[in-house]
């Protein structure tokens, strides 16, 4: 830019650039440094905001029969900790790469028994491996990636995470209607091979 190289990413980054940078000890955001040339311009701090309904869309899940919440994450293990501890998270996992979340998963998967099914909700383009490996992956329609959302099999469109309760109540109505409808339509069927099989049942009835 201008004639000048710009570097942008951690401190291991200004290491290898020889820049001089000024080391930032937030531990409550991830923090970016920033340099020009082999000079140090500053940091830029991303602080991740946890939503209002976030806390109450979690308990929900759990009440609704969700065994455990794993938040899988690339942001450094202070941050994601701090989040998951104001979630109620059971486990968190960070400063993962997109081929390490594939690898945790395959961890959950393995260690989870053969009832249970794992779901995974994530919007951006480094979730799209894991929404395709897991049992459900969930996207979010409204900002999400395009790769999250054809990875995905359920996409929720306005984003809205409360709605995750909602969803699994449909999922769970939706499979019990189905059940329903095939012991119908198999019970019809053998009445009706029964009755075919038996005509004089007819003549005395």
């Amino acid at each position: 830019m201008n004639g000048k190289t710009i570097y942008v990413g951690n401190a291991k980054l200004m290491k290898e650039q020889d820049i001089p940078y000024i080391e930032n000890t937030n531990e409550s955001s991830t923090v970016v440094y920033v340099g020009a040339d082999h000079d140090f311009l500053g940091t830029i701090l991303i602080a991740d905001e946890i939503k209002d309904n976030a806390v109450s869309a979690l308990r929900h899940l759990k009440n609704s029969g969700i065994e455990k919440i794993v938040m899988l994450t690339g942001d450094k293990k202070s941050v994601a900790e701090s989040v998951a501890k104001k979630l109620g998270v059971d486990e968190v996992r960070a400063e993962l790469l997109p081929g390490d979340k594939v690898n945790a998963v395959e961890e959950i998967l393995k260690t989870s028994s053969n009832k249970n099914r794992v779901a995974y909700v994530g919007d951006g383009i480094n979730d799209a491996p894991v929404l395709t490996r897991c049992d459900v992956g969930i996207a979010m329609g409204s900002m999400g990636s395009d790769a999250a959302i054809e990875a995905a099999d359920i996409v929720l469109m306005d984003d809205n995470i409360d709605k995750l309760a909602t969803t699994k109540r449909i999922a769970h109505k939706t499979v019990s209607i189905a059940k329903v409808n095939i012991i119908f339509a198999i019970a019809v069927k053998i009445l009706t091979l029964i009755f075919g099989a038996c005509p004089q049942f007819y003549a005395y009835s």
